[in-house]
């Protein structure tokens, strides 16, 4: 089928690509008589941080394309434009610079063009631009209704792939909005929203003759599109089983001729999770992909590498003996190995390991996080690292040496004096070990015991506190507090024993791996166990609720997205069963799950409840319920709503604003000699 579109060859961007690029590296750094003294940090430079992620090396090596997401503080909105820089690092510019936001930056593989995505000037969703990177204006050359999700150039660079949605029905002439019909089991996401019939979809964009062709169809999802080597085939990620693909974990990778009016052919057939990045060798004989062998349940899933023929058979796990989970495959030059991500205690770094099998060898390695990495066609890799007093900067990797290439965050870091963040081990009442990180103030003296924040991950099983920058943390330091931040059981990073310990039981190795914590940093004397607190985001507000249910310690409290009453989330929030398995089957082991709740009058402790209105993740009933209760209880708290906010609040005025609502409410109980009572 042949999917009409309306081109506008004429439409051109603001801006004009310059063939000379600036020498902006060596005068990043101002000298040092003319640095003024260093800050402590403020909620408001949350409006200064800025996010450098997506680097693409260009064919010929000499270039680096990223992205850059800032914040437009007069329209109070996320922008994100795209930057150059230089292989040598001594060179770079920015590409984008108008109102809408630009991302997604690809090099097409001639190295004539450098695509990206964006929405502006009234395109129907992100649509697909083009620019001559020697030097031109950016072009748009799709308007896909619907708008482009991902998208990937075939190796002639002529041909590419989109993932495209099933566009929904259009408003009335009134505009209103038609009724949301439901006839799927899983019907919710965040931040997408009400899942109705729309589903993602390949299609193939011919360059030259502008036309788009559906690539594949039905009631199932597809992602993840690669190409072969020689153009002739798509590898991409599909569920697609007997019976209803929402109630399935079964995610299968599949390959399709590029081109219209073929049937993709299944290679997996492990009954779990399959998923990208896909990446096809060198010679196109082999597909890498990553599987979540072990267990069905995704919340306790490690990805682990696999390989198989691209034409279908057996795959081998390459890191089945690997206690780490491993991500972002990439092939050598030469197919011999593969290089990953190896996710570790704290940290993530770049791994190697031999096509054929065997160790996993640490390439690049040390305390901070590698959240990127694409390798070259010489073997040197590109990727994005972030370190406890850095947010994630662009660095060249070649060989074992790692070569900073980018300084997007450099100006404003001069002017902030950061907290000092240090590893720690600790044990709960059971003995097990947990380890996690403690920030102290700029300031601190040996001696001193501080007013104490334990905040508490996310996840658990997607998360870790790591050695990456957290600017809470470092808000909270700057404002006299140490902040804990432990990865109790549950979390990434320590391996499948670690990860899975939770399964199917109640919250108290969490607890007892928090408290223990707690008092770790009160028996070393370094936390005033008359000023302590607590807090966390979605499952660390979850966590938060259900330790001052049991522990009177904390003078205060804040939960954020979070929920207390299972019952309550069951149906209502973005997460299906896989089976029947309700609330209806054992309603006993559901109030279990929901302690808080039903022991709201053992709380003690005055709490901030958050959450965004259009959380379909968290819904806000859980904060609503917990907040109602203590409020009947006479307990203090607040409940803060942000308008049009999803589970990740996005908007830049509210992000300060809950940084400035954490300080007040932390201040006004943890450092009070006697917390105020309840204004009632």
């Amino acid at each position: 089928m042949s999917i009409s579109l309306t081109i506008s060859r004429s439409v051109r961007a603001s801006i004009r690509l310059p063939v000379l690029l600036l020498a902006l590296a060596a005068p990043l750094a101002a000298p040092l008589a003319a640095q003024s003294a260093k800050r402590p940090l403020r909620s408001d430079d949350v409006y200064r941080l800025r996010d450098v992620h997506d680097p693409q090396r260009s064919p010929d090596g000499k270039w680096v394309a990223y992205a850059v997401s800032s914040v437009d503080t007069a329209r109070d909105r996320n922008t994100s434009d795209i930057w150059l820089v230089s292989w040598s690092g001594d060179q770079q510019t920015q590409i984008t610079n108008t109102p809408e936001s630009e991302s997604s930056p690809r090099w097409s593989p001639d190295g004539k063009w450098l695509s990206f995505l964006s929405s502006r000037q009234g395109g129907d969703g992100a649509q697909l631009w083009l620019v001559n990177p020697t030097g031109g204006e950016p072009e748009r050359v799709t308007k896909v209704p619907g708008g482009i999700g991902d998208y990937a150039w075939a190796p002639d660079s002529r041909r590419l792939v989109f993932v495209v949605s099933d566009t929904e029905p259009a408003p009335s002439k009134s505009g209103t909005k038609p009724p949301i019909v439901i006839d799927r089991y899983h019907f919710k996401s965040d931040p997408g929203g009400y899942l109705a019939s729309s589903h993602d979809h390949l299609a193939l964009f011919d360059l030259d003759a502008r036309r788009l062709d559906a690539l594949t169809s039905g009631n199932f999802d597809d992602s993840d599109p690669a190409w072969s080597p020689d153009g002739t085939r798509i590898a991409f990620v599909s569920k697609r089983v007997a019976g209803d693909p929402d109630r399935s974990p079964n995610d299968d990778i599949f390959v399709i001729d590029a081109k219209a009016g073929v049937e993709p052919k299944r290679l997996t057939t492990y009954a779990g999770e399959d998923d990208g990045r896909l990446a096809w060798s060198p010679d196109g004989t082999r597909i890498a992909y990553l599987t979540g062998l072990g267990l069905r349940n995704f919340s306790f899933r490690m990805w682990k590498l696999a390989v198989m023929p691209s034409t279908g058979g057996a795959p081998a796990i390459l890191s089945a003996a690997l206690d780490r989970q491993v991500i972002e495959p990439a092939w050598s030059a030469d197919g011999s190995s593969i290089y990953v991500l190896e996710e570790d205690d704290r940290s993530q770094y770049v791994a190697k390991i031999s096509a054929a099998g065997g160790a996993v060898h640490r390439v690049a390695a040390d305390k901070r996080m590698v959240t990127s990495l694409a390798i070259g066609r010489d073997d040197a890799a590109t990727l994005t690292l972030a370190s406890d007093s850095a947010p994630p900067e662009i660095y060249a990797l070649e060989g074992t040496t790692l070569r900073r290439l980018t300084h997007q965050n450099d100006a404003w870091l001069r002017e902030i004096q950061l907290g000092t963040t240090e590893e720690f081990a600790s044990r709960g009442k059971d003995g097990y070990e947990v380890h996690g990180l403690i920030v102290k103030p700029a300031s601190y003296a040996s001696g001193r015991k501080y007013p104490t924040l334990l905040r508490i991950h996310g996840g658990p099983a997607c998360c870790q506190d790591s050695h990456a920058f957290n600017i809470e943390r470092e808000l909270f330091a700057a404002n006299g507090y140490v902040v804990v931040a432990a990865n109790y059981r549950g979390s990434r990073g320590r391996g499948a024993a670690h990860q899975r310990a939770i399964a199917g039981l109640t919250k108290s190795q969490e607890v007892s791996d928090l408290l223990g914590a707690m008092d770790y940093v009160v028996r070393i004397g370094l936390a005033d166990p008359a000023h302590l607190g607590i807090g966390g985001w979605s499952n660390g507000a979850i966590l938060t609720d259900e330790i001052i249910a049991h522990d009177h310690r904390f003078k205060a409290a804040i939960a954020g997205a979070g929920s207390a009453n299972a019952l309550a989330r069951d149906g209502t929030d973005q997460y299906t069963p896989e089976s029947n398995k309700g609330p209806w089957t054992n309603p006993e082991e559901w109030i279990n799950q929901s302690y808080a709740f039903y022991h709201a009058n053992q709380i003690t402790t005055p709490t901030l409840f958050l959450s965004g209105d259009r959380d379909f993740n968290v819904p806000i009933a859980g904060s609503e319920q917990m907040y109602v209760a203590l409020r009947s209880l006479r307990v203090p708290a607040e409940l803060i709503i942000y308008p049009d906010q999803h589970h990740g609040i996005s908007t830049p005025s509210y992000k300060k604003d809950r940084l400035d609502r954490y300080m007040a409410w932390y201040d006004r109980y943890v450092k009070a000699s006697t917390p105020p009572n309840a204004d009632r």
